[in-house]
């Protein structure tokens, strides 16, 4: 890993305790083109192959996608295509839906409608809260992150228009 550039200081002393550089770049309303040309200066100084959206919770620019196409991978908390943008539990939640999930999909300037890389589901029932939905998906999350960055890192990814085929 040659970096980690988050918009949140939260998680720097971990980060450097397993020497790998850290680099703050807030994300404001006011300041997103320069935030995203900084991540990019940074990415590309640092020849990254991969950039890795986890919990970053902003929409990259379109010259951002654009710069680097089947490059950026993302894990969104939901079961993509249902459940696009913030808050996909809750909207879950309100529509009673029984399987919950999460997708590892590369990034377009599309919200959520890259090309899919690997999903999993669990299942759940009327008792489960939001709270529970939350707690279930941050574990499923993880799984299909790291499963799906696999794929990629392996090459064992072909993507064909918007969608992929996954040697497994």
């Amino acid at each position: 890993i040659p970096c980690v550039i988050s918009n949140h200081d939260t998680f720097r002393g971990f980060v450097e305790w397993h020497g790998i550089p850290f680099h703050h770049v807030p994300v404001t309303a006011d300041n997103k083109p320069r935030a995203f040309a900084e991540v990019q200066r940074i990415f590309e100084e640092v020849h990254g192959d991969t950039m890795v959206l986890a919990r970053y919770m902003q929409i990259l620019s379109p010259d951002l996608c654009a710069a680097h196409p089947g490059r950026i991978i993302n894990i969104h908390h939901s079961f993509l295509p249902s459940f696009v943008g913030a808050k996909p539990y809750h909207q879950a939640y309100d529509r009673g839906v029984k399987l919950i999930g999460a997708t590892c999909h590369y990034v377009t300037a599309d919200l959520d409608q890259g090309p899919i890389i690997e999903q999993d589901v669990i299942r759940i029932d009327h008792s489960d809260s939001v709270e529970d939905m939350v707690r279930y998906g941050k574990d499923i999350e993880k799984a299909v992150l790291a499963r799906g960055l696999r794929y990629h890192l392996e090459d064992r990814v072909l993507v064909h228009g918007n969608k992929t085929v996954v040697f497994r």
